[in-house]
């Protein structure tokens, strides 16, 4: 129950921010790349005014996920090019793992929320962040997950 709270926290904080105002300036519009973390993934963030959204397409040796997430971006003053962001986001996983899950496979979905620092390089086509990325699924093996997030890396155009 406790991790449930943590999540409608996270959520309800997301959407009191997302309503103010701010000033943002990004240097770039899209960026597409990589995603590090106890696997791998694609990663495509794209710009809609101050906020972005992101889709990550997760792979590794139990299977794949994707995910979305809607990120509220905000400036860190004193600190060009760098910002921090939070959000909240879905996501649809397919599992195969025959010695945790007794059918071999399942598919789930899940809430996700999103904690991170973007990076853009001044005069470089590089974007850098580190996020963490907590989720909670729904389905035969529901249950809250902390260890999702990473560091992406990425072009931007």
């Amino acid at each position: 129950m406790k991790k449930v709270l943590f999540l409608i926290v996270i959520l309800f904080f997301t959407f009191s921010i997302a309503g103010q105002s701010q000033s943002m300036g990004y240097s770039y519009k899209t960026a597409l790349g990589v995603k590090v973390w106890d696997g791998g993934g694609i990663s495509l963030k794209h710009f809609t005014g101050k906020n972005a959204v992101e889709g990550i397409a997760y792979f590794w040796s139990h299977g794949f996920r994707i995910t979305g997430l809607y990120e509220i971006h905000g400036d860190i003053e004193g600190a060009n090019g760098l910002k921090w962001y939070i959000g909240p986001g879905a996501h649809v996983g397919f599992y195969n793992n025959r010695y945790h899950y007794p059918s071999g496979s399942y598919t789930a979905i899940g809430i996700d929320g999103v904690l991170g620092l973007d990076y853009k390089f001044n005069g470089a086509p590089i974007n850098l962040s580190l996020d963490w990325q907590p989720s909670f699924e729904f389905g035969d093996f529901s249950g809250f997950n902390g260890s999702w997030g990473g560091l992406g890396i990425r072009y931007t155009f």
